[in-house]
């Protein structure tokens, strides 16, 4: 018999465990040891059963436990002191708080919008780098104290859960999950829970809001599975990255118009400052900017002034460097969807995401074009990924150089508190007393210069043996549902043996299968009886991907062979639980991309904060950070235009890499069988490197070059200075197809002396706008063979004056201060203090070749 309802019987805590429910609730827990070692502590069996979940640990403690602990005199001063520390934690002046007291100008709030966040195991919201970039970016933004919002959605059955069959190939379940058993509480207005109603194609859809209190962060995820809805209505937060397009268009609408609503109200209730900037974490939430128009519209702004004023406040981060990966909808799909939708006409609300650009589908409606049309700023995840990006969007900004498309970058990194080791953690406190720069974060960056070599590779020899211990759990669990035998399961891998990770989505550009290039010389290596290594491996493709599943099941069918099995593995269900043991436990990460489709590549971020070496095709980060004290580099075959002769010579690197310069580091001993050359990089990656790759640097890099800029923009366009704006650039739009550069002038001679002032002149029409409007530049830079300009140096010139003709004389005059073979030409530009860069509008006149 089934039951009809569910109810949640909860457990009533003695009055002085009361505080345990706070700290509970908030998941600051997951990455604070203190507060994790008070729960285990409770019930130590009870703490591993229940996978370290708070929430379900108080949920099944027994009562006769609860009442020991209640009169525990030393158990109850620990928990005064962890409420405590949370206390101060909450309420103390951090990072932000300073940095906001030396510039005034800085966001008041910042809204930030992901369709995925991971944060830990026991809110399963999240499919892979996207959500866990996303749930470090919150966790950092509530250790600086930066004053963030989140805004996401709830998905009843999350992303799925991975096993695998006797043949290896990828199976899916999608466990229901509940709110009640989950750290979460229902936004309420008083006694009545708040509402958001969102039309979908013309029905009203209404949706619960859940709050999860990320440390200083306060989390939003929307939730259709309620009774005011209709069966199909409640079915659109069913699952993450499910469904097929249509389903996935309604998913974003409400992420983008939903969340903006679910922000109002929260701010409503809580008294909680209103956002000036709001982030839209990929092309996911880009509808946010679409009800961010409709509110300045219904309080009287037209269409114009109301987008001027949305993308002033607007950050978009795009993290994907290829077409395939950005999301794209039928156009006639959005004007059904958004016909109506308030005052918004709907040809312009179709022109923000119409790919008009040379090379676009103008009946395609992209989510990223969208995101740079209604946002002021934008960037890509990495050094690497924003050059790609600007060439990838450069048809968006027709008339400048790829170079100046403004796409900046700020590089992703990694909440350390989450990701590494406690024992290597613990290495790294501060000595009492001490202070200088090198300590941050909490941590001393320097301290393992004073800890000895045997302590140190001590401390790896445990991090591996309980990535090992791990492994070995998932691996008999993998057998049993997979219906083989697992009578070698605990001789599987070796705590002494050098240890290669790598563990990522199955897209085929990550290129899972390119260490079985050569199975046999893989085979020896896994062998050798001196130097063996062995691999670890993990990760989920797409549930629509056979491709990704295919090379799943071949890694898995060569790891079942008798004479590799147990020194290759696979471990299903890759996830927060499986990753944070997997990261410290090995010696060297592996990334093998196809150069340049990895946007950033974190999971090489994490070995590295725990002493592990990459070795990795030099794309993403690895390619901004890269250097031999870290790890070691992959060439990339990028010249190869046939896919299997590239994969053959990157994987023949691979290979040798590991054979000739790897392995001998490794097992390398001195007199005391220690590697002293191996541990000297350990320490070199996690002092030198491990301070760049933090998400507390990654997110004061969004304060200071995006959310505090996008602020100061947000308070200038305001009322009658956005009206202008926008009617100034109708006025500027409607000029400038007859806005020419007539002609240039220059007394430059093939060769010049360096350091010569060199003179030029231009003759431009504006057309009835004035020289304030305009900015009449020379620009020049080094010239190539087909004399493109890079390396671009631009300098503005003066107006000296207009003839009878209404043509006007610029002129300057510019020092020659580098050799080389350089290259110029004039062009023209909109100019408004207002705008964010030269490039912002997308129009140039440039000077006619010769």
């Amino acid at each position: 018999m089934r039951a009809i309802r569910r109810f949640i019987v909860q457990p009533v805590l003695p009055e002085p465990l009361k505080p345990l429910s706070r700290l509970a609730t908030n998941l600051r827990w997951s990455w604070n040891l203190d507060t994790r070692a008070l729960f285990g502590d409770i019930d130590p069996a009870l703490w591993e059963e229940v996978d370290h979940d708070p929430f379900k640990l108080l949920a099944r403690t027994p009562s006769d436990r609860l009442d020991i602990l209640a009169h525990d005199k030393r158990f109850l001063r620990r928990l005064e002191l962890t409420v405590a520390d949370l206390d101060e934690y909450l309420t103390g002046d951090l990072w932000f708080q300073k940095w906001a007291k030396e510039h005034p100008e800085a966001p008041r709030t910042i809204g930030y919008f992901s369709a995925e966040f991971g944060i830990t195991k026991v809110l399963p919201q999240y499919s892979g780098g996207l959500g866990i970039l996303a749930g470090d970016h919150l966790k950092a933004a509530s250790d600086n104290g930066v004053p963030i919002i989140g805004v996401g959605l709830f998905y009843r059955h999350g992303y799925f859960r991975q096993s695998l069959n006797a043949s290896g190939w990828q199976q899916e379940r999608y466990p229901v999950l509940d709110a009640n058993e989950m750290p979460v509480t229902q936004l309420r207005d008083g006694d009545d829970p708040v509402l958001i109603p969102v039309q979908i194609f013309g029905n009203e859809v209404k949706a619960q809001v859940w709050v999860v209190q990320v440390g200083r962060v306060p989390l939003l995820m929307l939730d259709t599975d309620i009774d005011a809805n209709p069966g199909p209505m409640r079915e659109i937060t069913d699952q993450l990255y499910g469904g097929d397009a249509e389903h996935r268009l309604v998913q974003e609408v409400l992420l983008g118009v939903g969340g903006m609503r679910a922000l109002r109200e929260y701010c409503r209730v809580s008294g909680h400052a209103v956002p000036e900037v709001y982030h839209a974490n990929e092309g996911h939430a880009g509808f946010l900017g679409l009800e961010r128009i409709r509110e300045y519209m219904e309080t009287g702004d037209d269409f114009d002034t109301a987008l001027e004023r949305t993308r002033a406040g607007n950050v978009f981060t795009t993290h994907t460097p290829v077409p395939a990966g950005i999301d794209r909808f039928p156009i006639d799909r959005v004007r059904d969807q958004f016909s109506g939708f308030g005052p918004l006409p709907i040809d312009r609300v179709l022109d923000l995401g119409r790919e008009t650009y040379q090379g676009g589908d103008p009946g395609i409606y992209n989510m990223a074009v969208l995101g740079f049309r209604a946002g002021q700023r934008a960037n890509g995840v990495s050094e690497l990924h924003g050059e790609v990006s600007r060439e990838m969007f450069h048809g968006l900004w027709p008339g400048f150089a790829a170079a100046e498309v403004p796409i900046g970058s700020v590089t992703n990194g990694v909440h350390h508190l989450t990701w590494i080791h406690p024992e290597l953690l613990n290495l790294m406190q501060p000595v009492v007393g001490d202070s200088g720069p090198q300590i941050h974060d909490g941590c001393d960056w320097t301290a393992l210069n004073r800890v000895g070599d045997q302590t140190l590779w001590s401390a790896k020899r445990h991090m591996r043996t309980a990535m090992i211990e791990m492994a070995r759990k998932r691996l008999h669990a993998s057998c049993r549902s997979r219906g083989i035998s697992s009578d070698w399961v605990d001789d599987a891998l070796d705590p002494n043996v050098l240890t290669f990770g790598f563990a990522r989505r199955g897209a085929s550009y990550k290129r899972l299968t390119l260490m079985l290039s050569d199975p046999e010389r893989l085979k020896r290596l896994l062998n050798d009886p001196a130097t063996p290594i062995q691999i670890v491996i993990a990760g989920k493709a797409h549930p629509a991907d056979n491709v990704g599943k295919g090379l799943i099941q071949q890694m898995v069918q060569f790891a079942d062979q008798e004479d590799v099995r147990g020194k290759i593995v696979f471990l299903p269900d890759y996830d927060i639980s499986l990753a944070r043991p997997l990261y410290p436990g090995c010696d060297v990460w592996m990334n093998n991309p196809l150069r340049p489709l990895e946007a950033c590549g974190t999971s090489g971020m994490k070995a590295a904060l725990n002493g592990a070496a990459n070795l990795s095709v030099r794309d993403g980060w690895w390619d901004e950070w890269y250097d031999p004290r870290f790890g070691w580099e992959i060439p990339s075959a990028e010249g190869i235009s046939d896919p299997t002769a590239r994969d053959a010579q990157e994987a023949e690197s691979l290979y040798d890499i590991i054979e000739n310069e790897i392995v001998p580091k490794f097992y390398n001993r001195d007199s005391h069988g220690l590697p002293t050359a191996w541990l000297k990089m350990m320490r070199d990656t996690v002092q030198i490197l491990g301070p760049k790759i933090l998400a507390s640097r990654m997110v004061s890099d969004y304060v200071e070059k995006l959310y505090t800029p996008a602020a100061v923009s947000s308070r200038q366009v305001e009322g009658q200075a956005a009206a202008d704006l926008a009617a100034w650039k109708r006025k500027v739009r409607a000029a400038w197809p007859k806005v020419q550069v007539r002609r240039v002038e220059s007394s430059l001679s093939d060769r010049v002396a360096m350091g010569a002032e060199v003179p030029f002149a231009a003759w431009v029409d504006l057309d009835g706008l004035n020289a304030e409007d305009v900015g009449v530049q020379v620009v020049l830079g080094q010239v190539d063979a087909d004399d493109w300009l890079h390396d671009l140096e631009i300098v503005p010139m003066t107006l000296d004056g207009t003839n009878e003709r209404g043509i006007s004389h610029f002129s300057a005059t510019v020092k020659a201060k580098d050799p080389g073979s350089w290259g110029w030409t004039v062009r023209a530009v909109p100019k408004n203090p207002l705008l964010a860069g030269d490039v912002e509008m997308g129009l140039a006149a440039v000077a006619p070749g010769e």
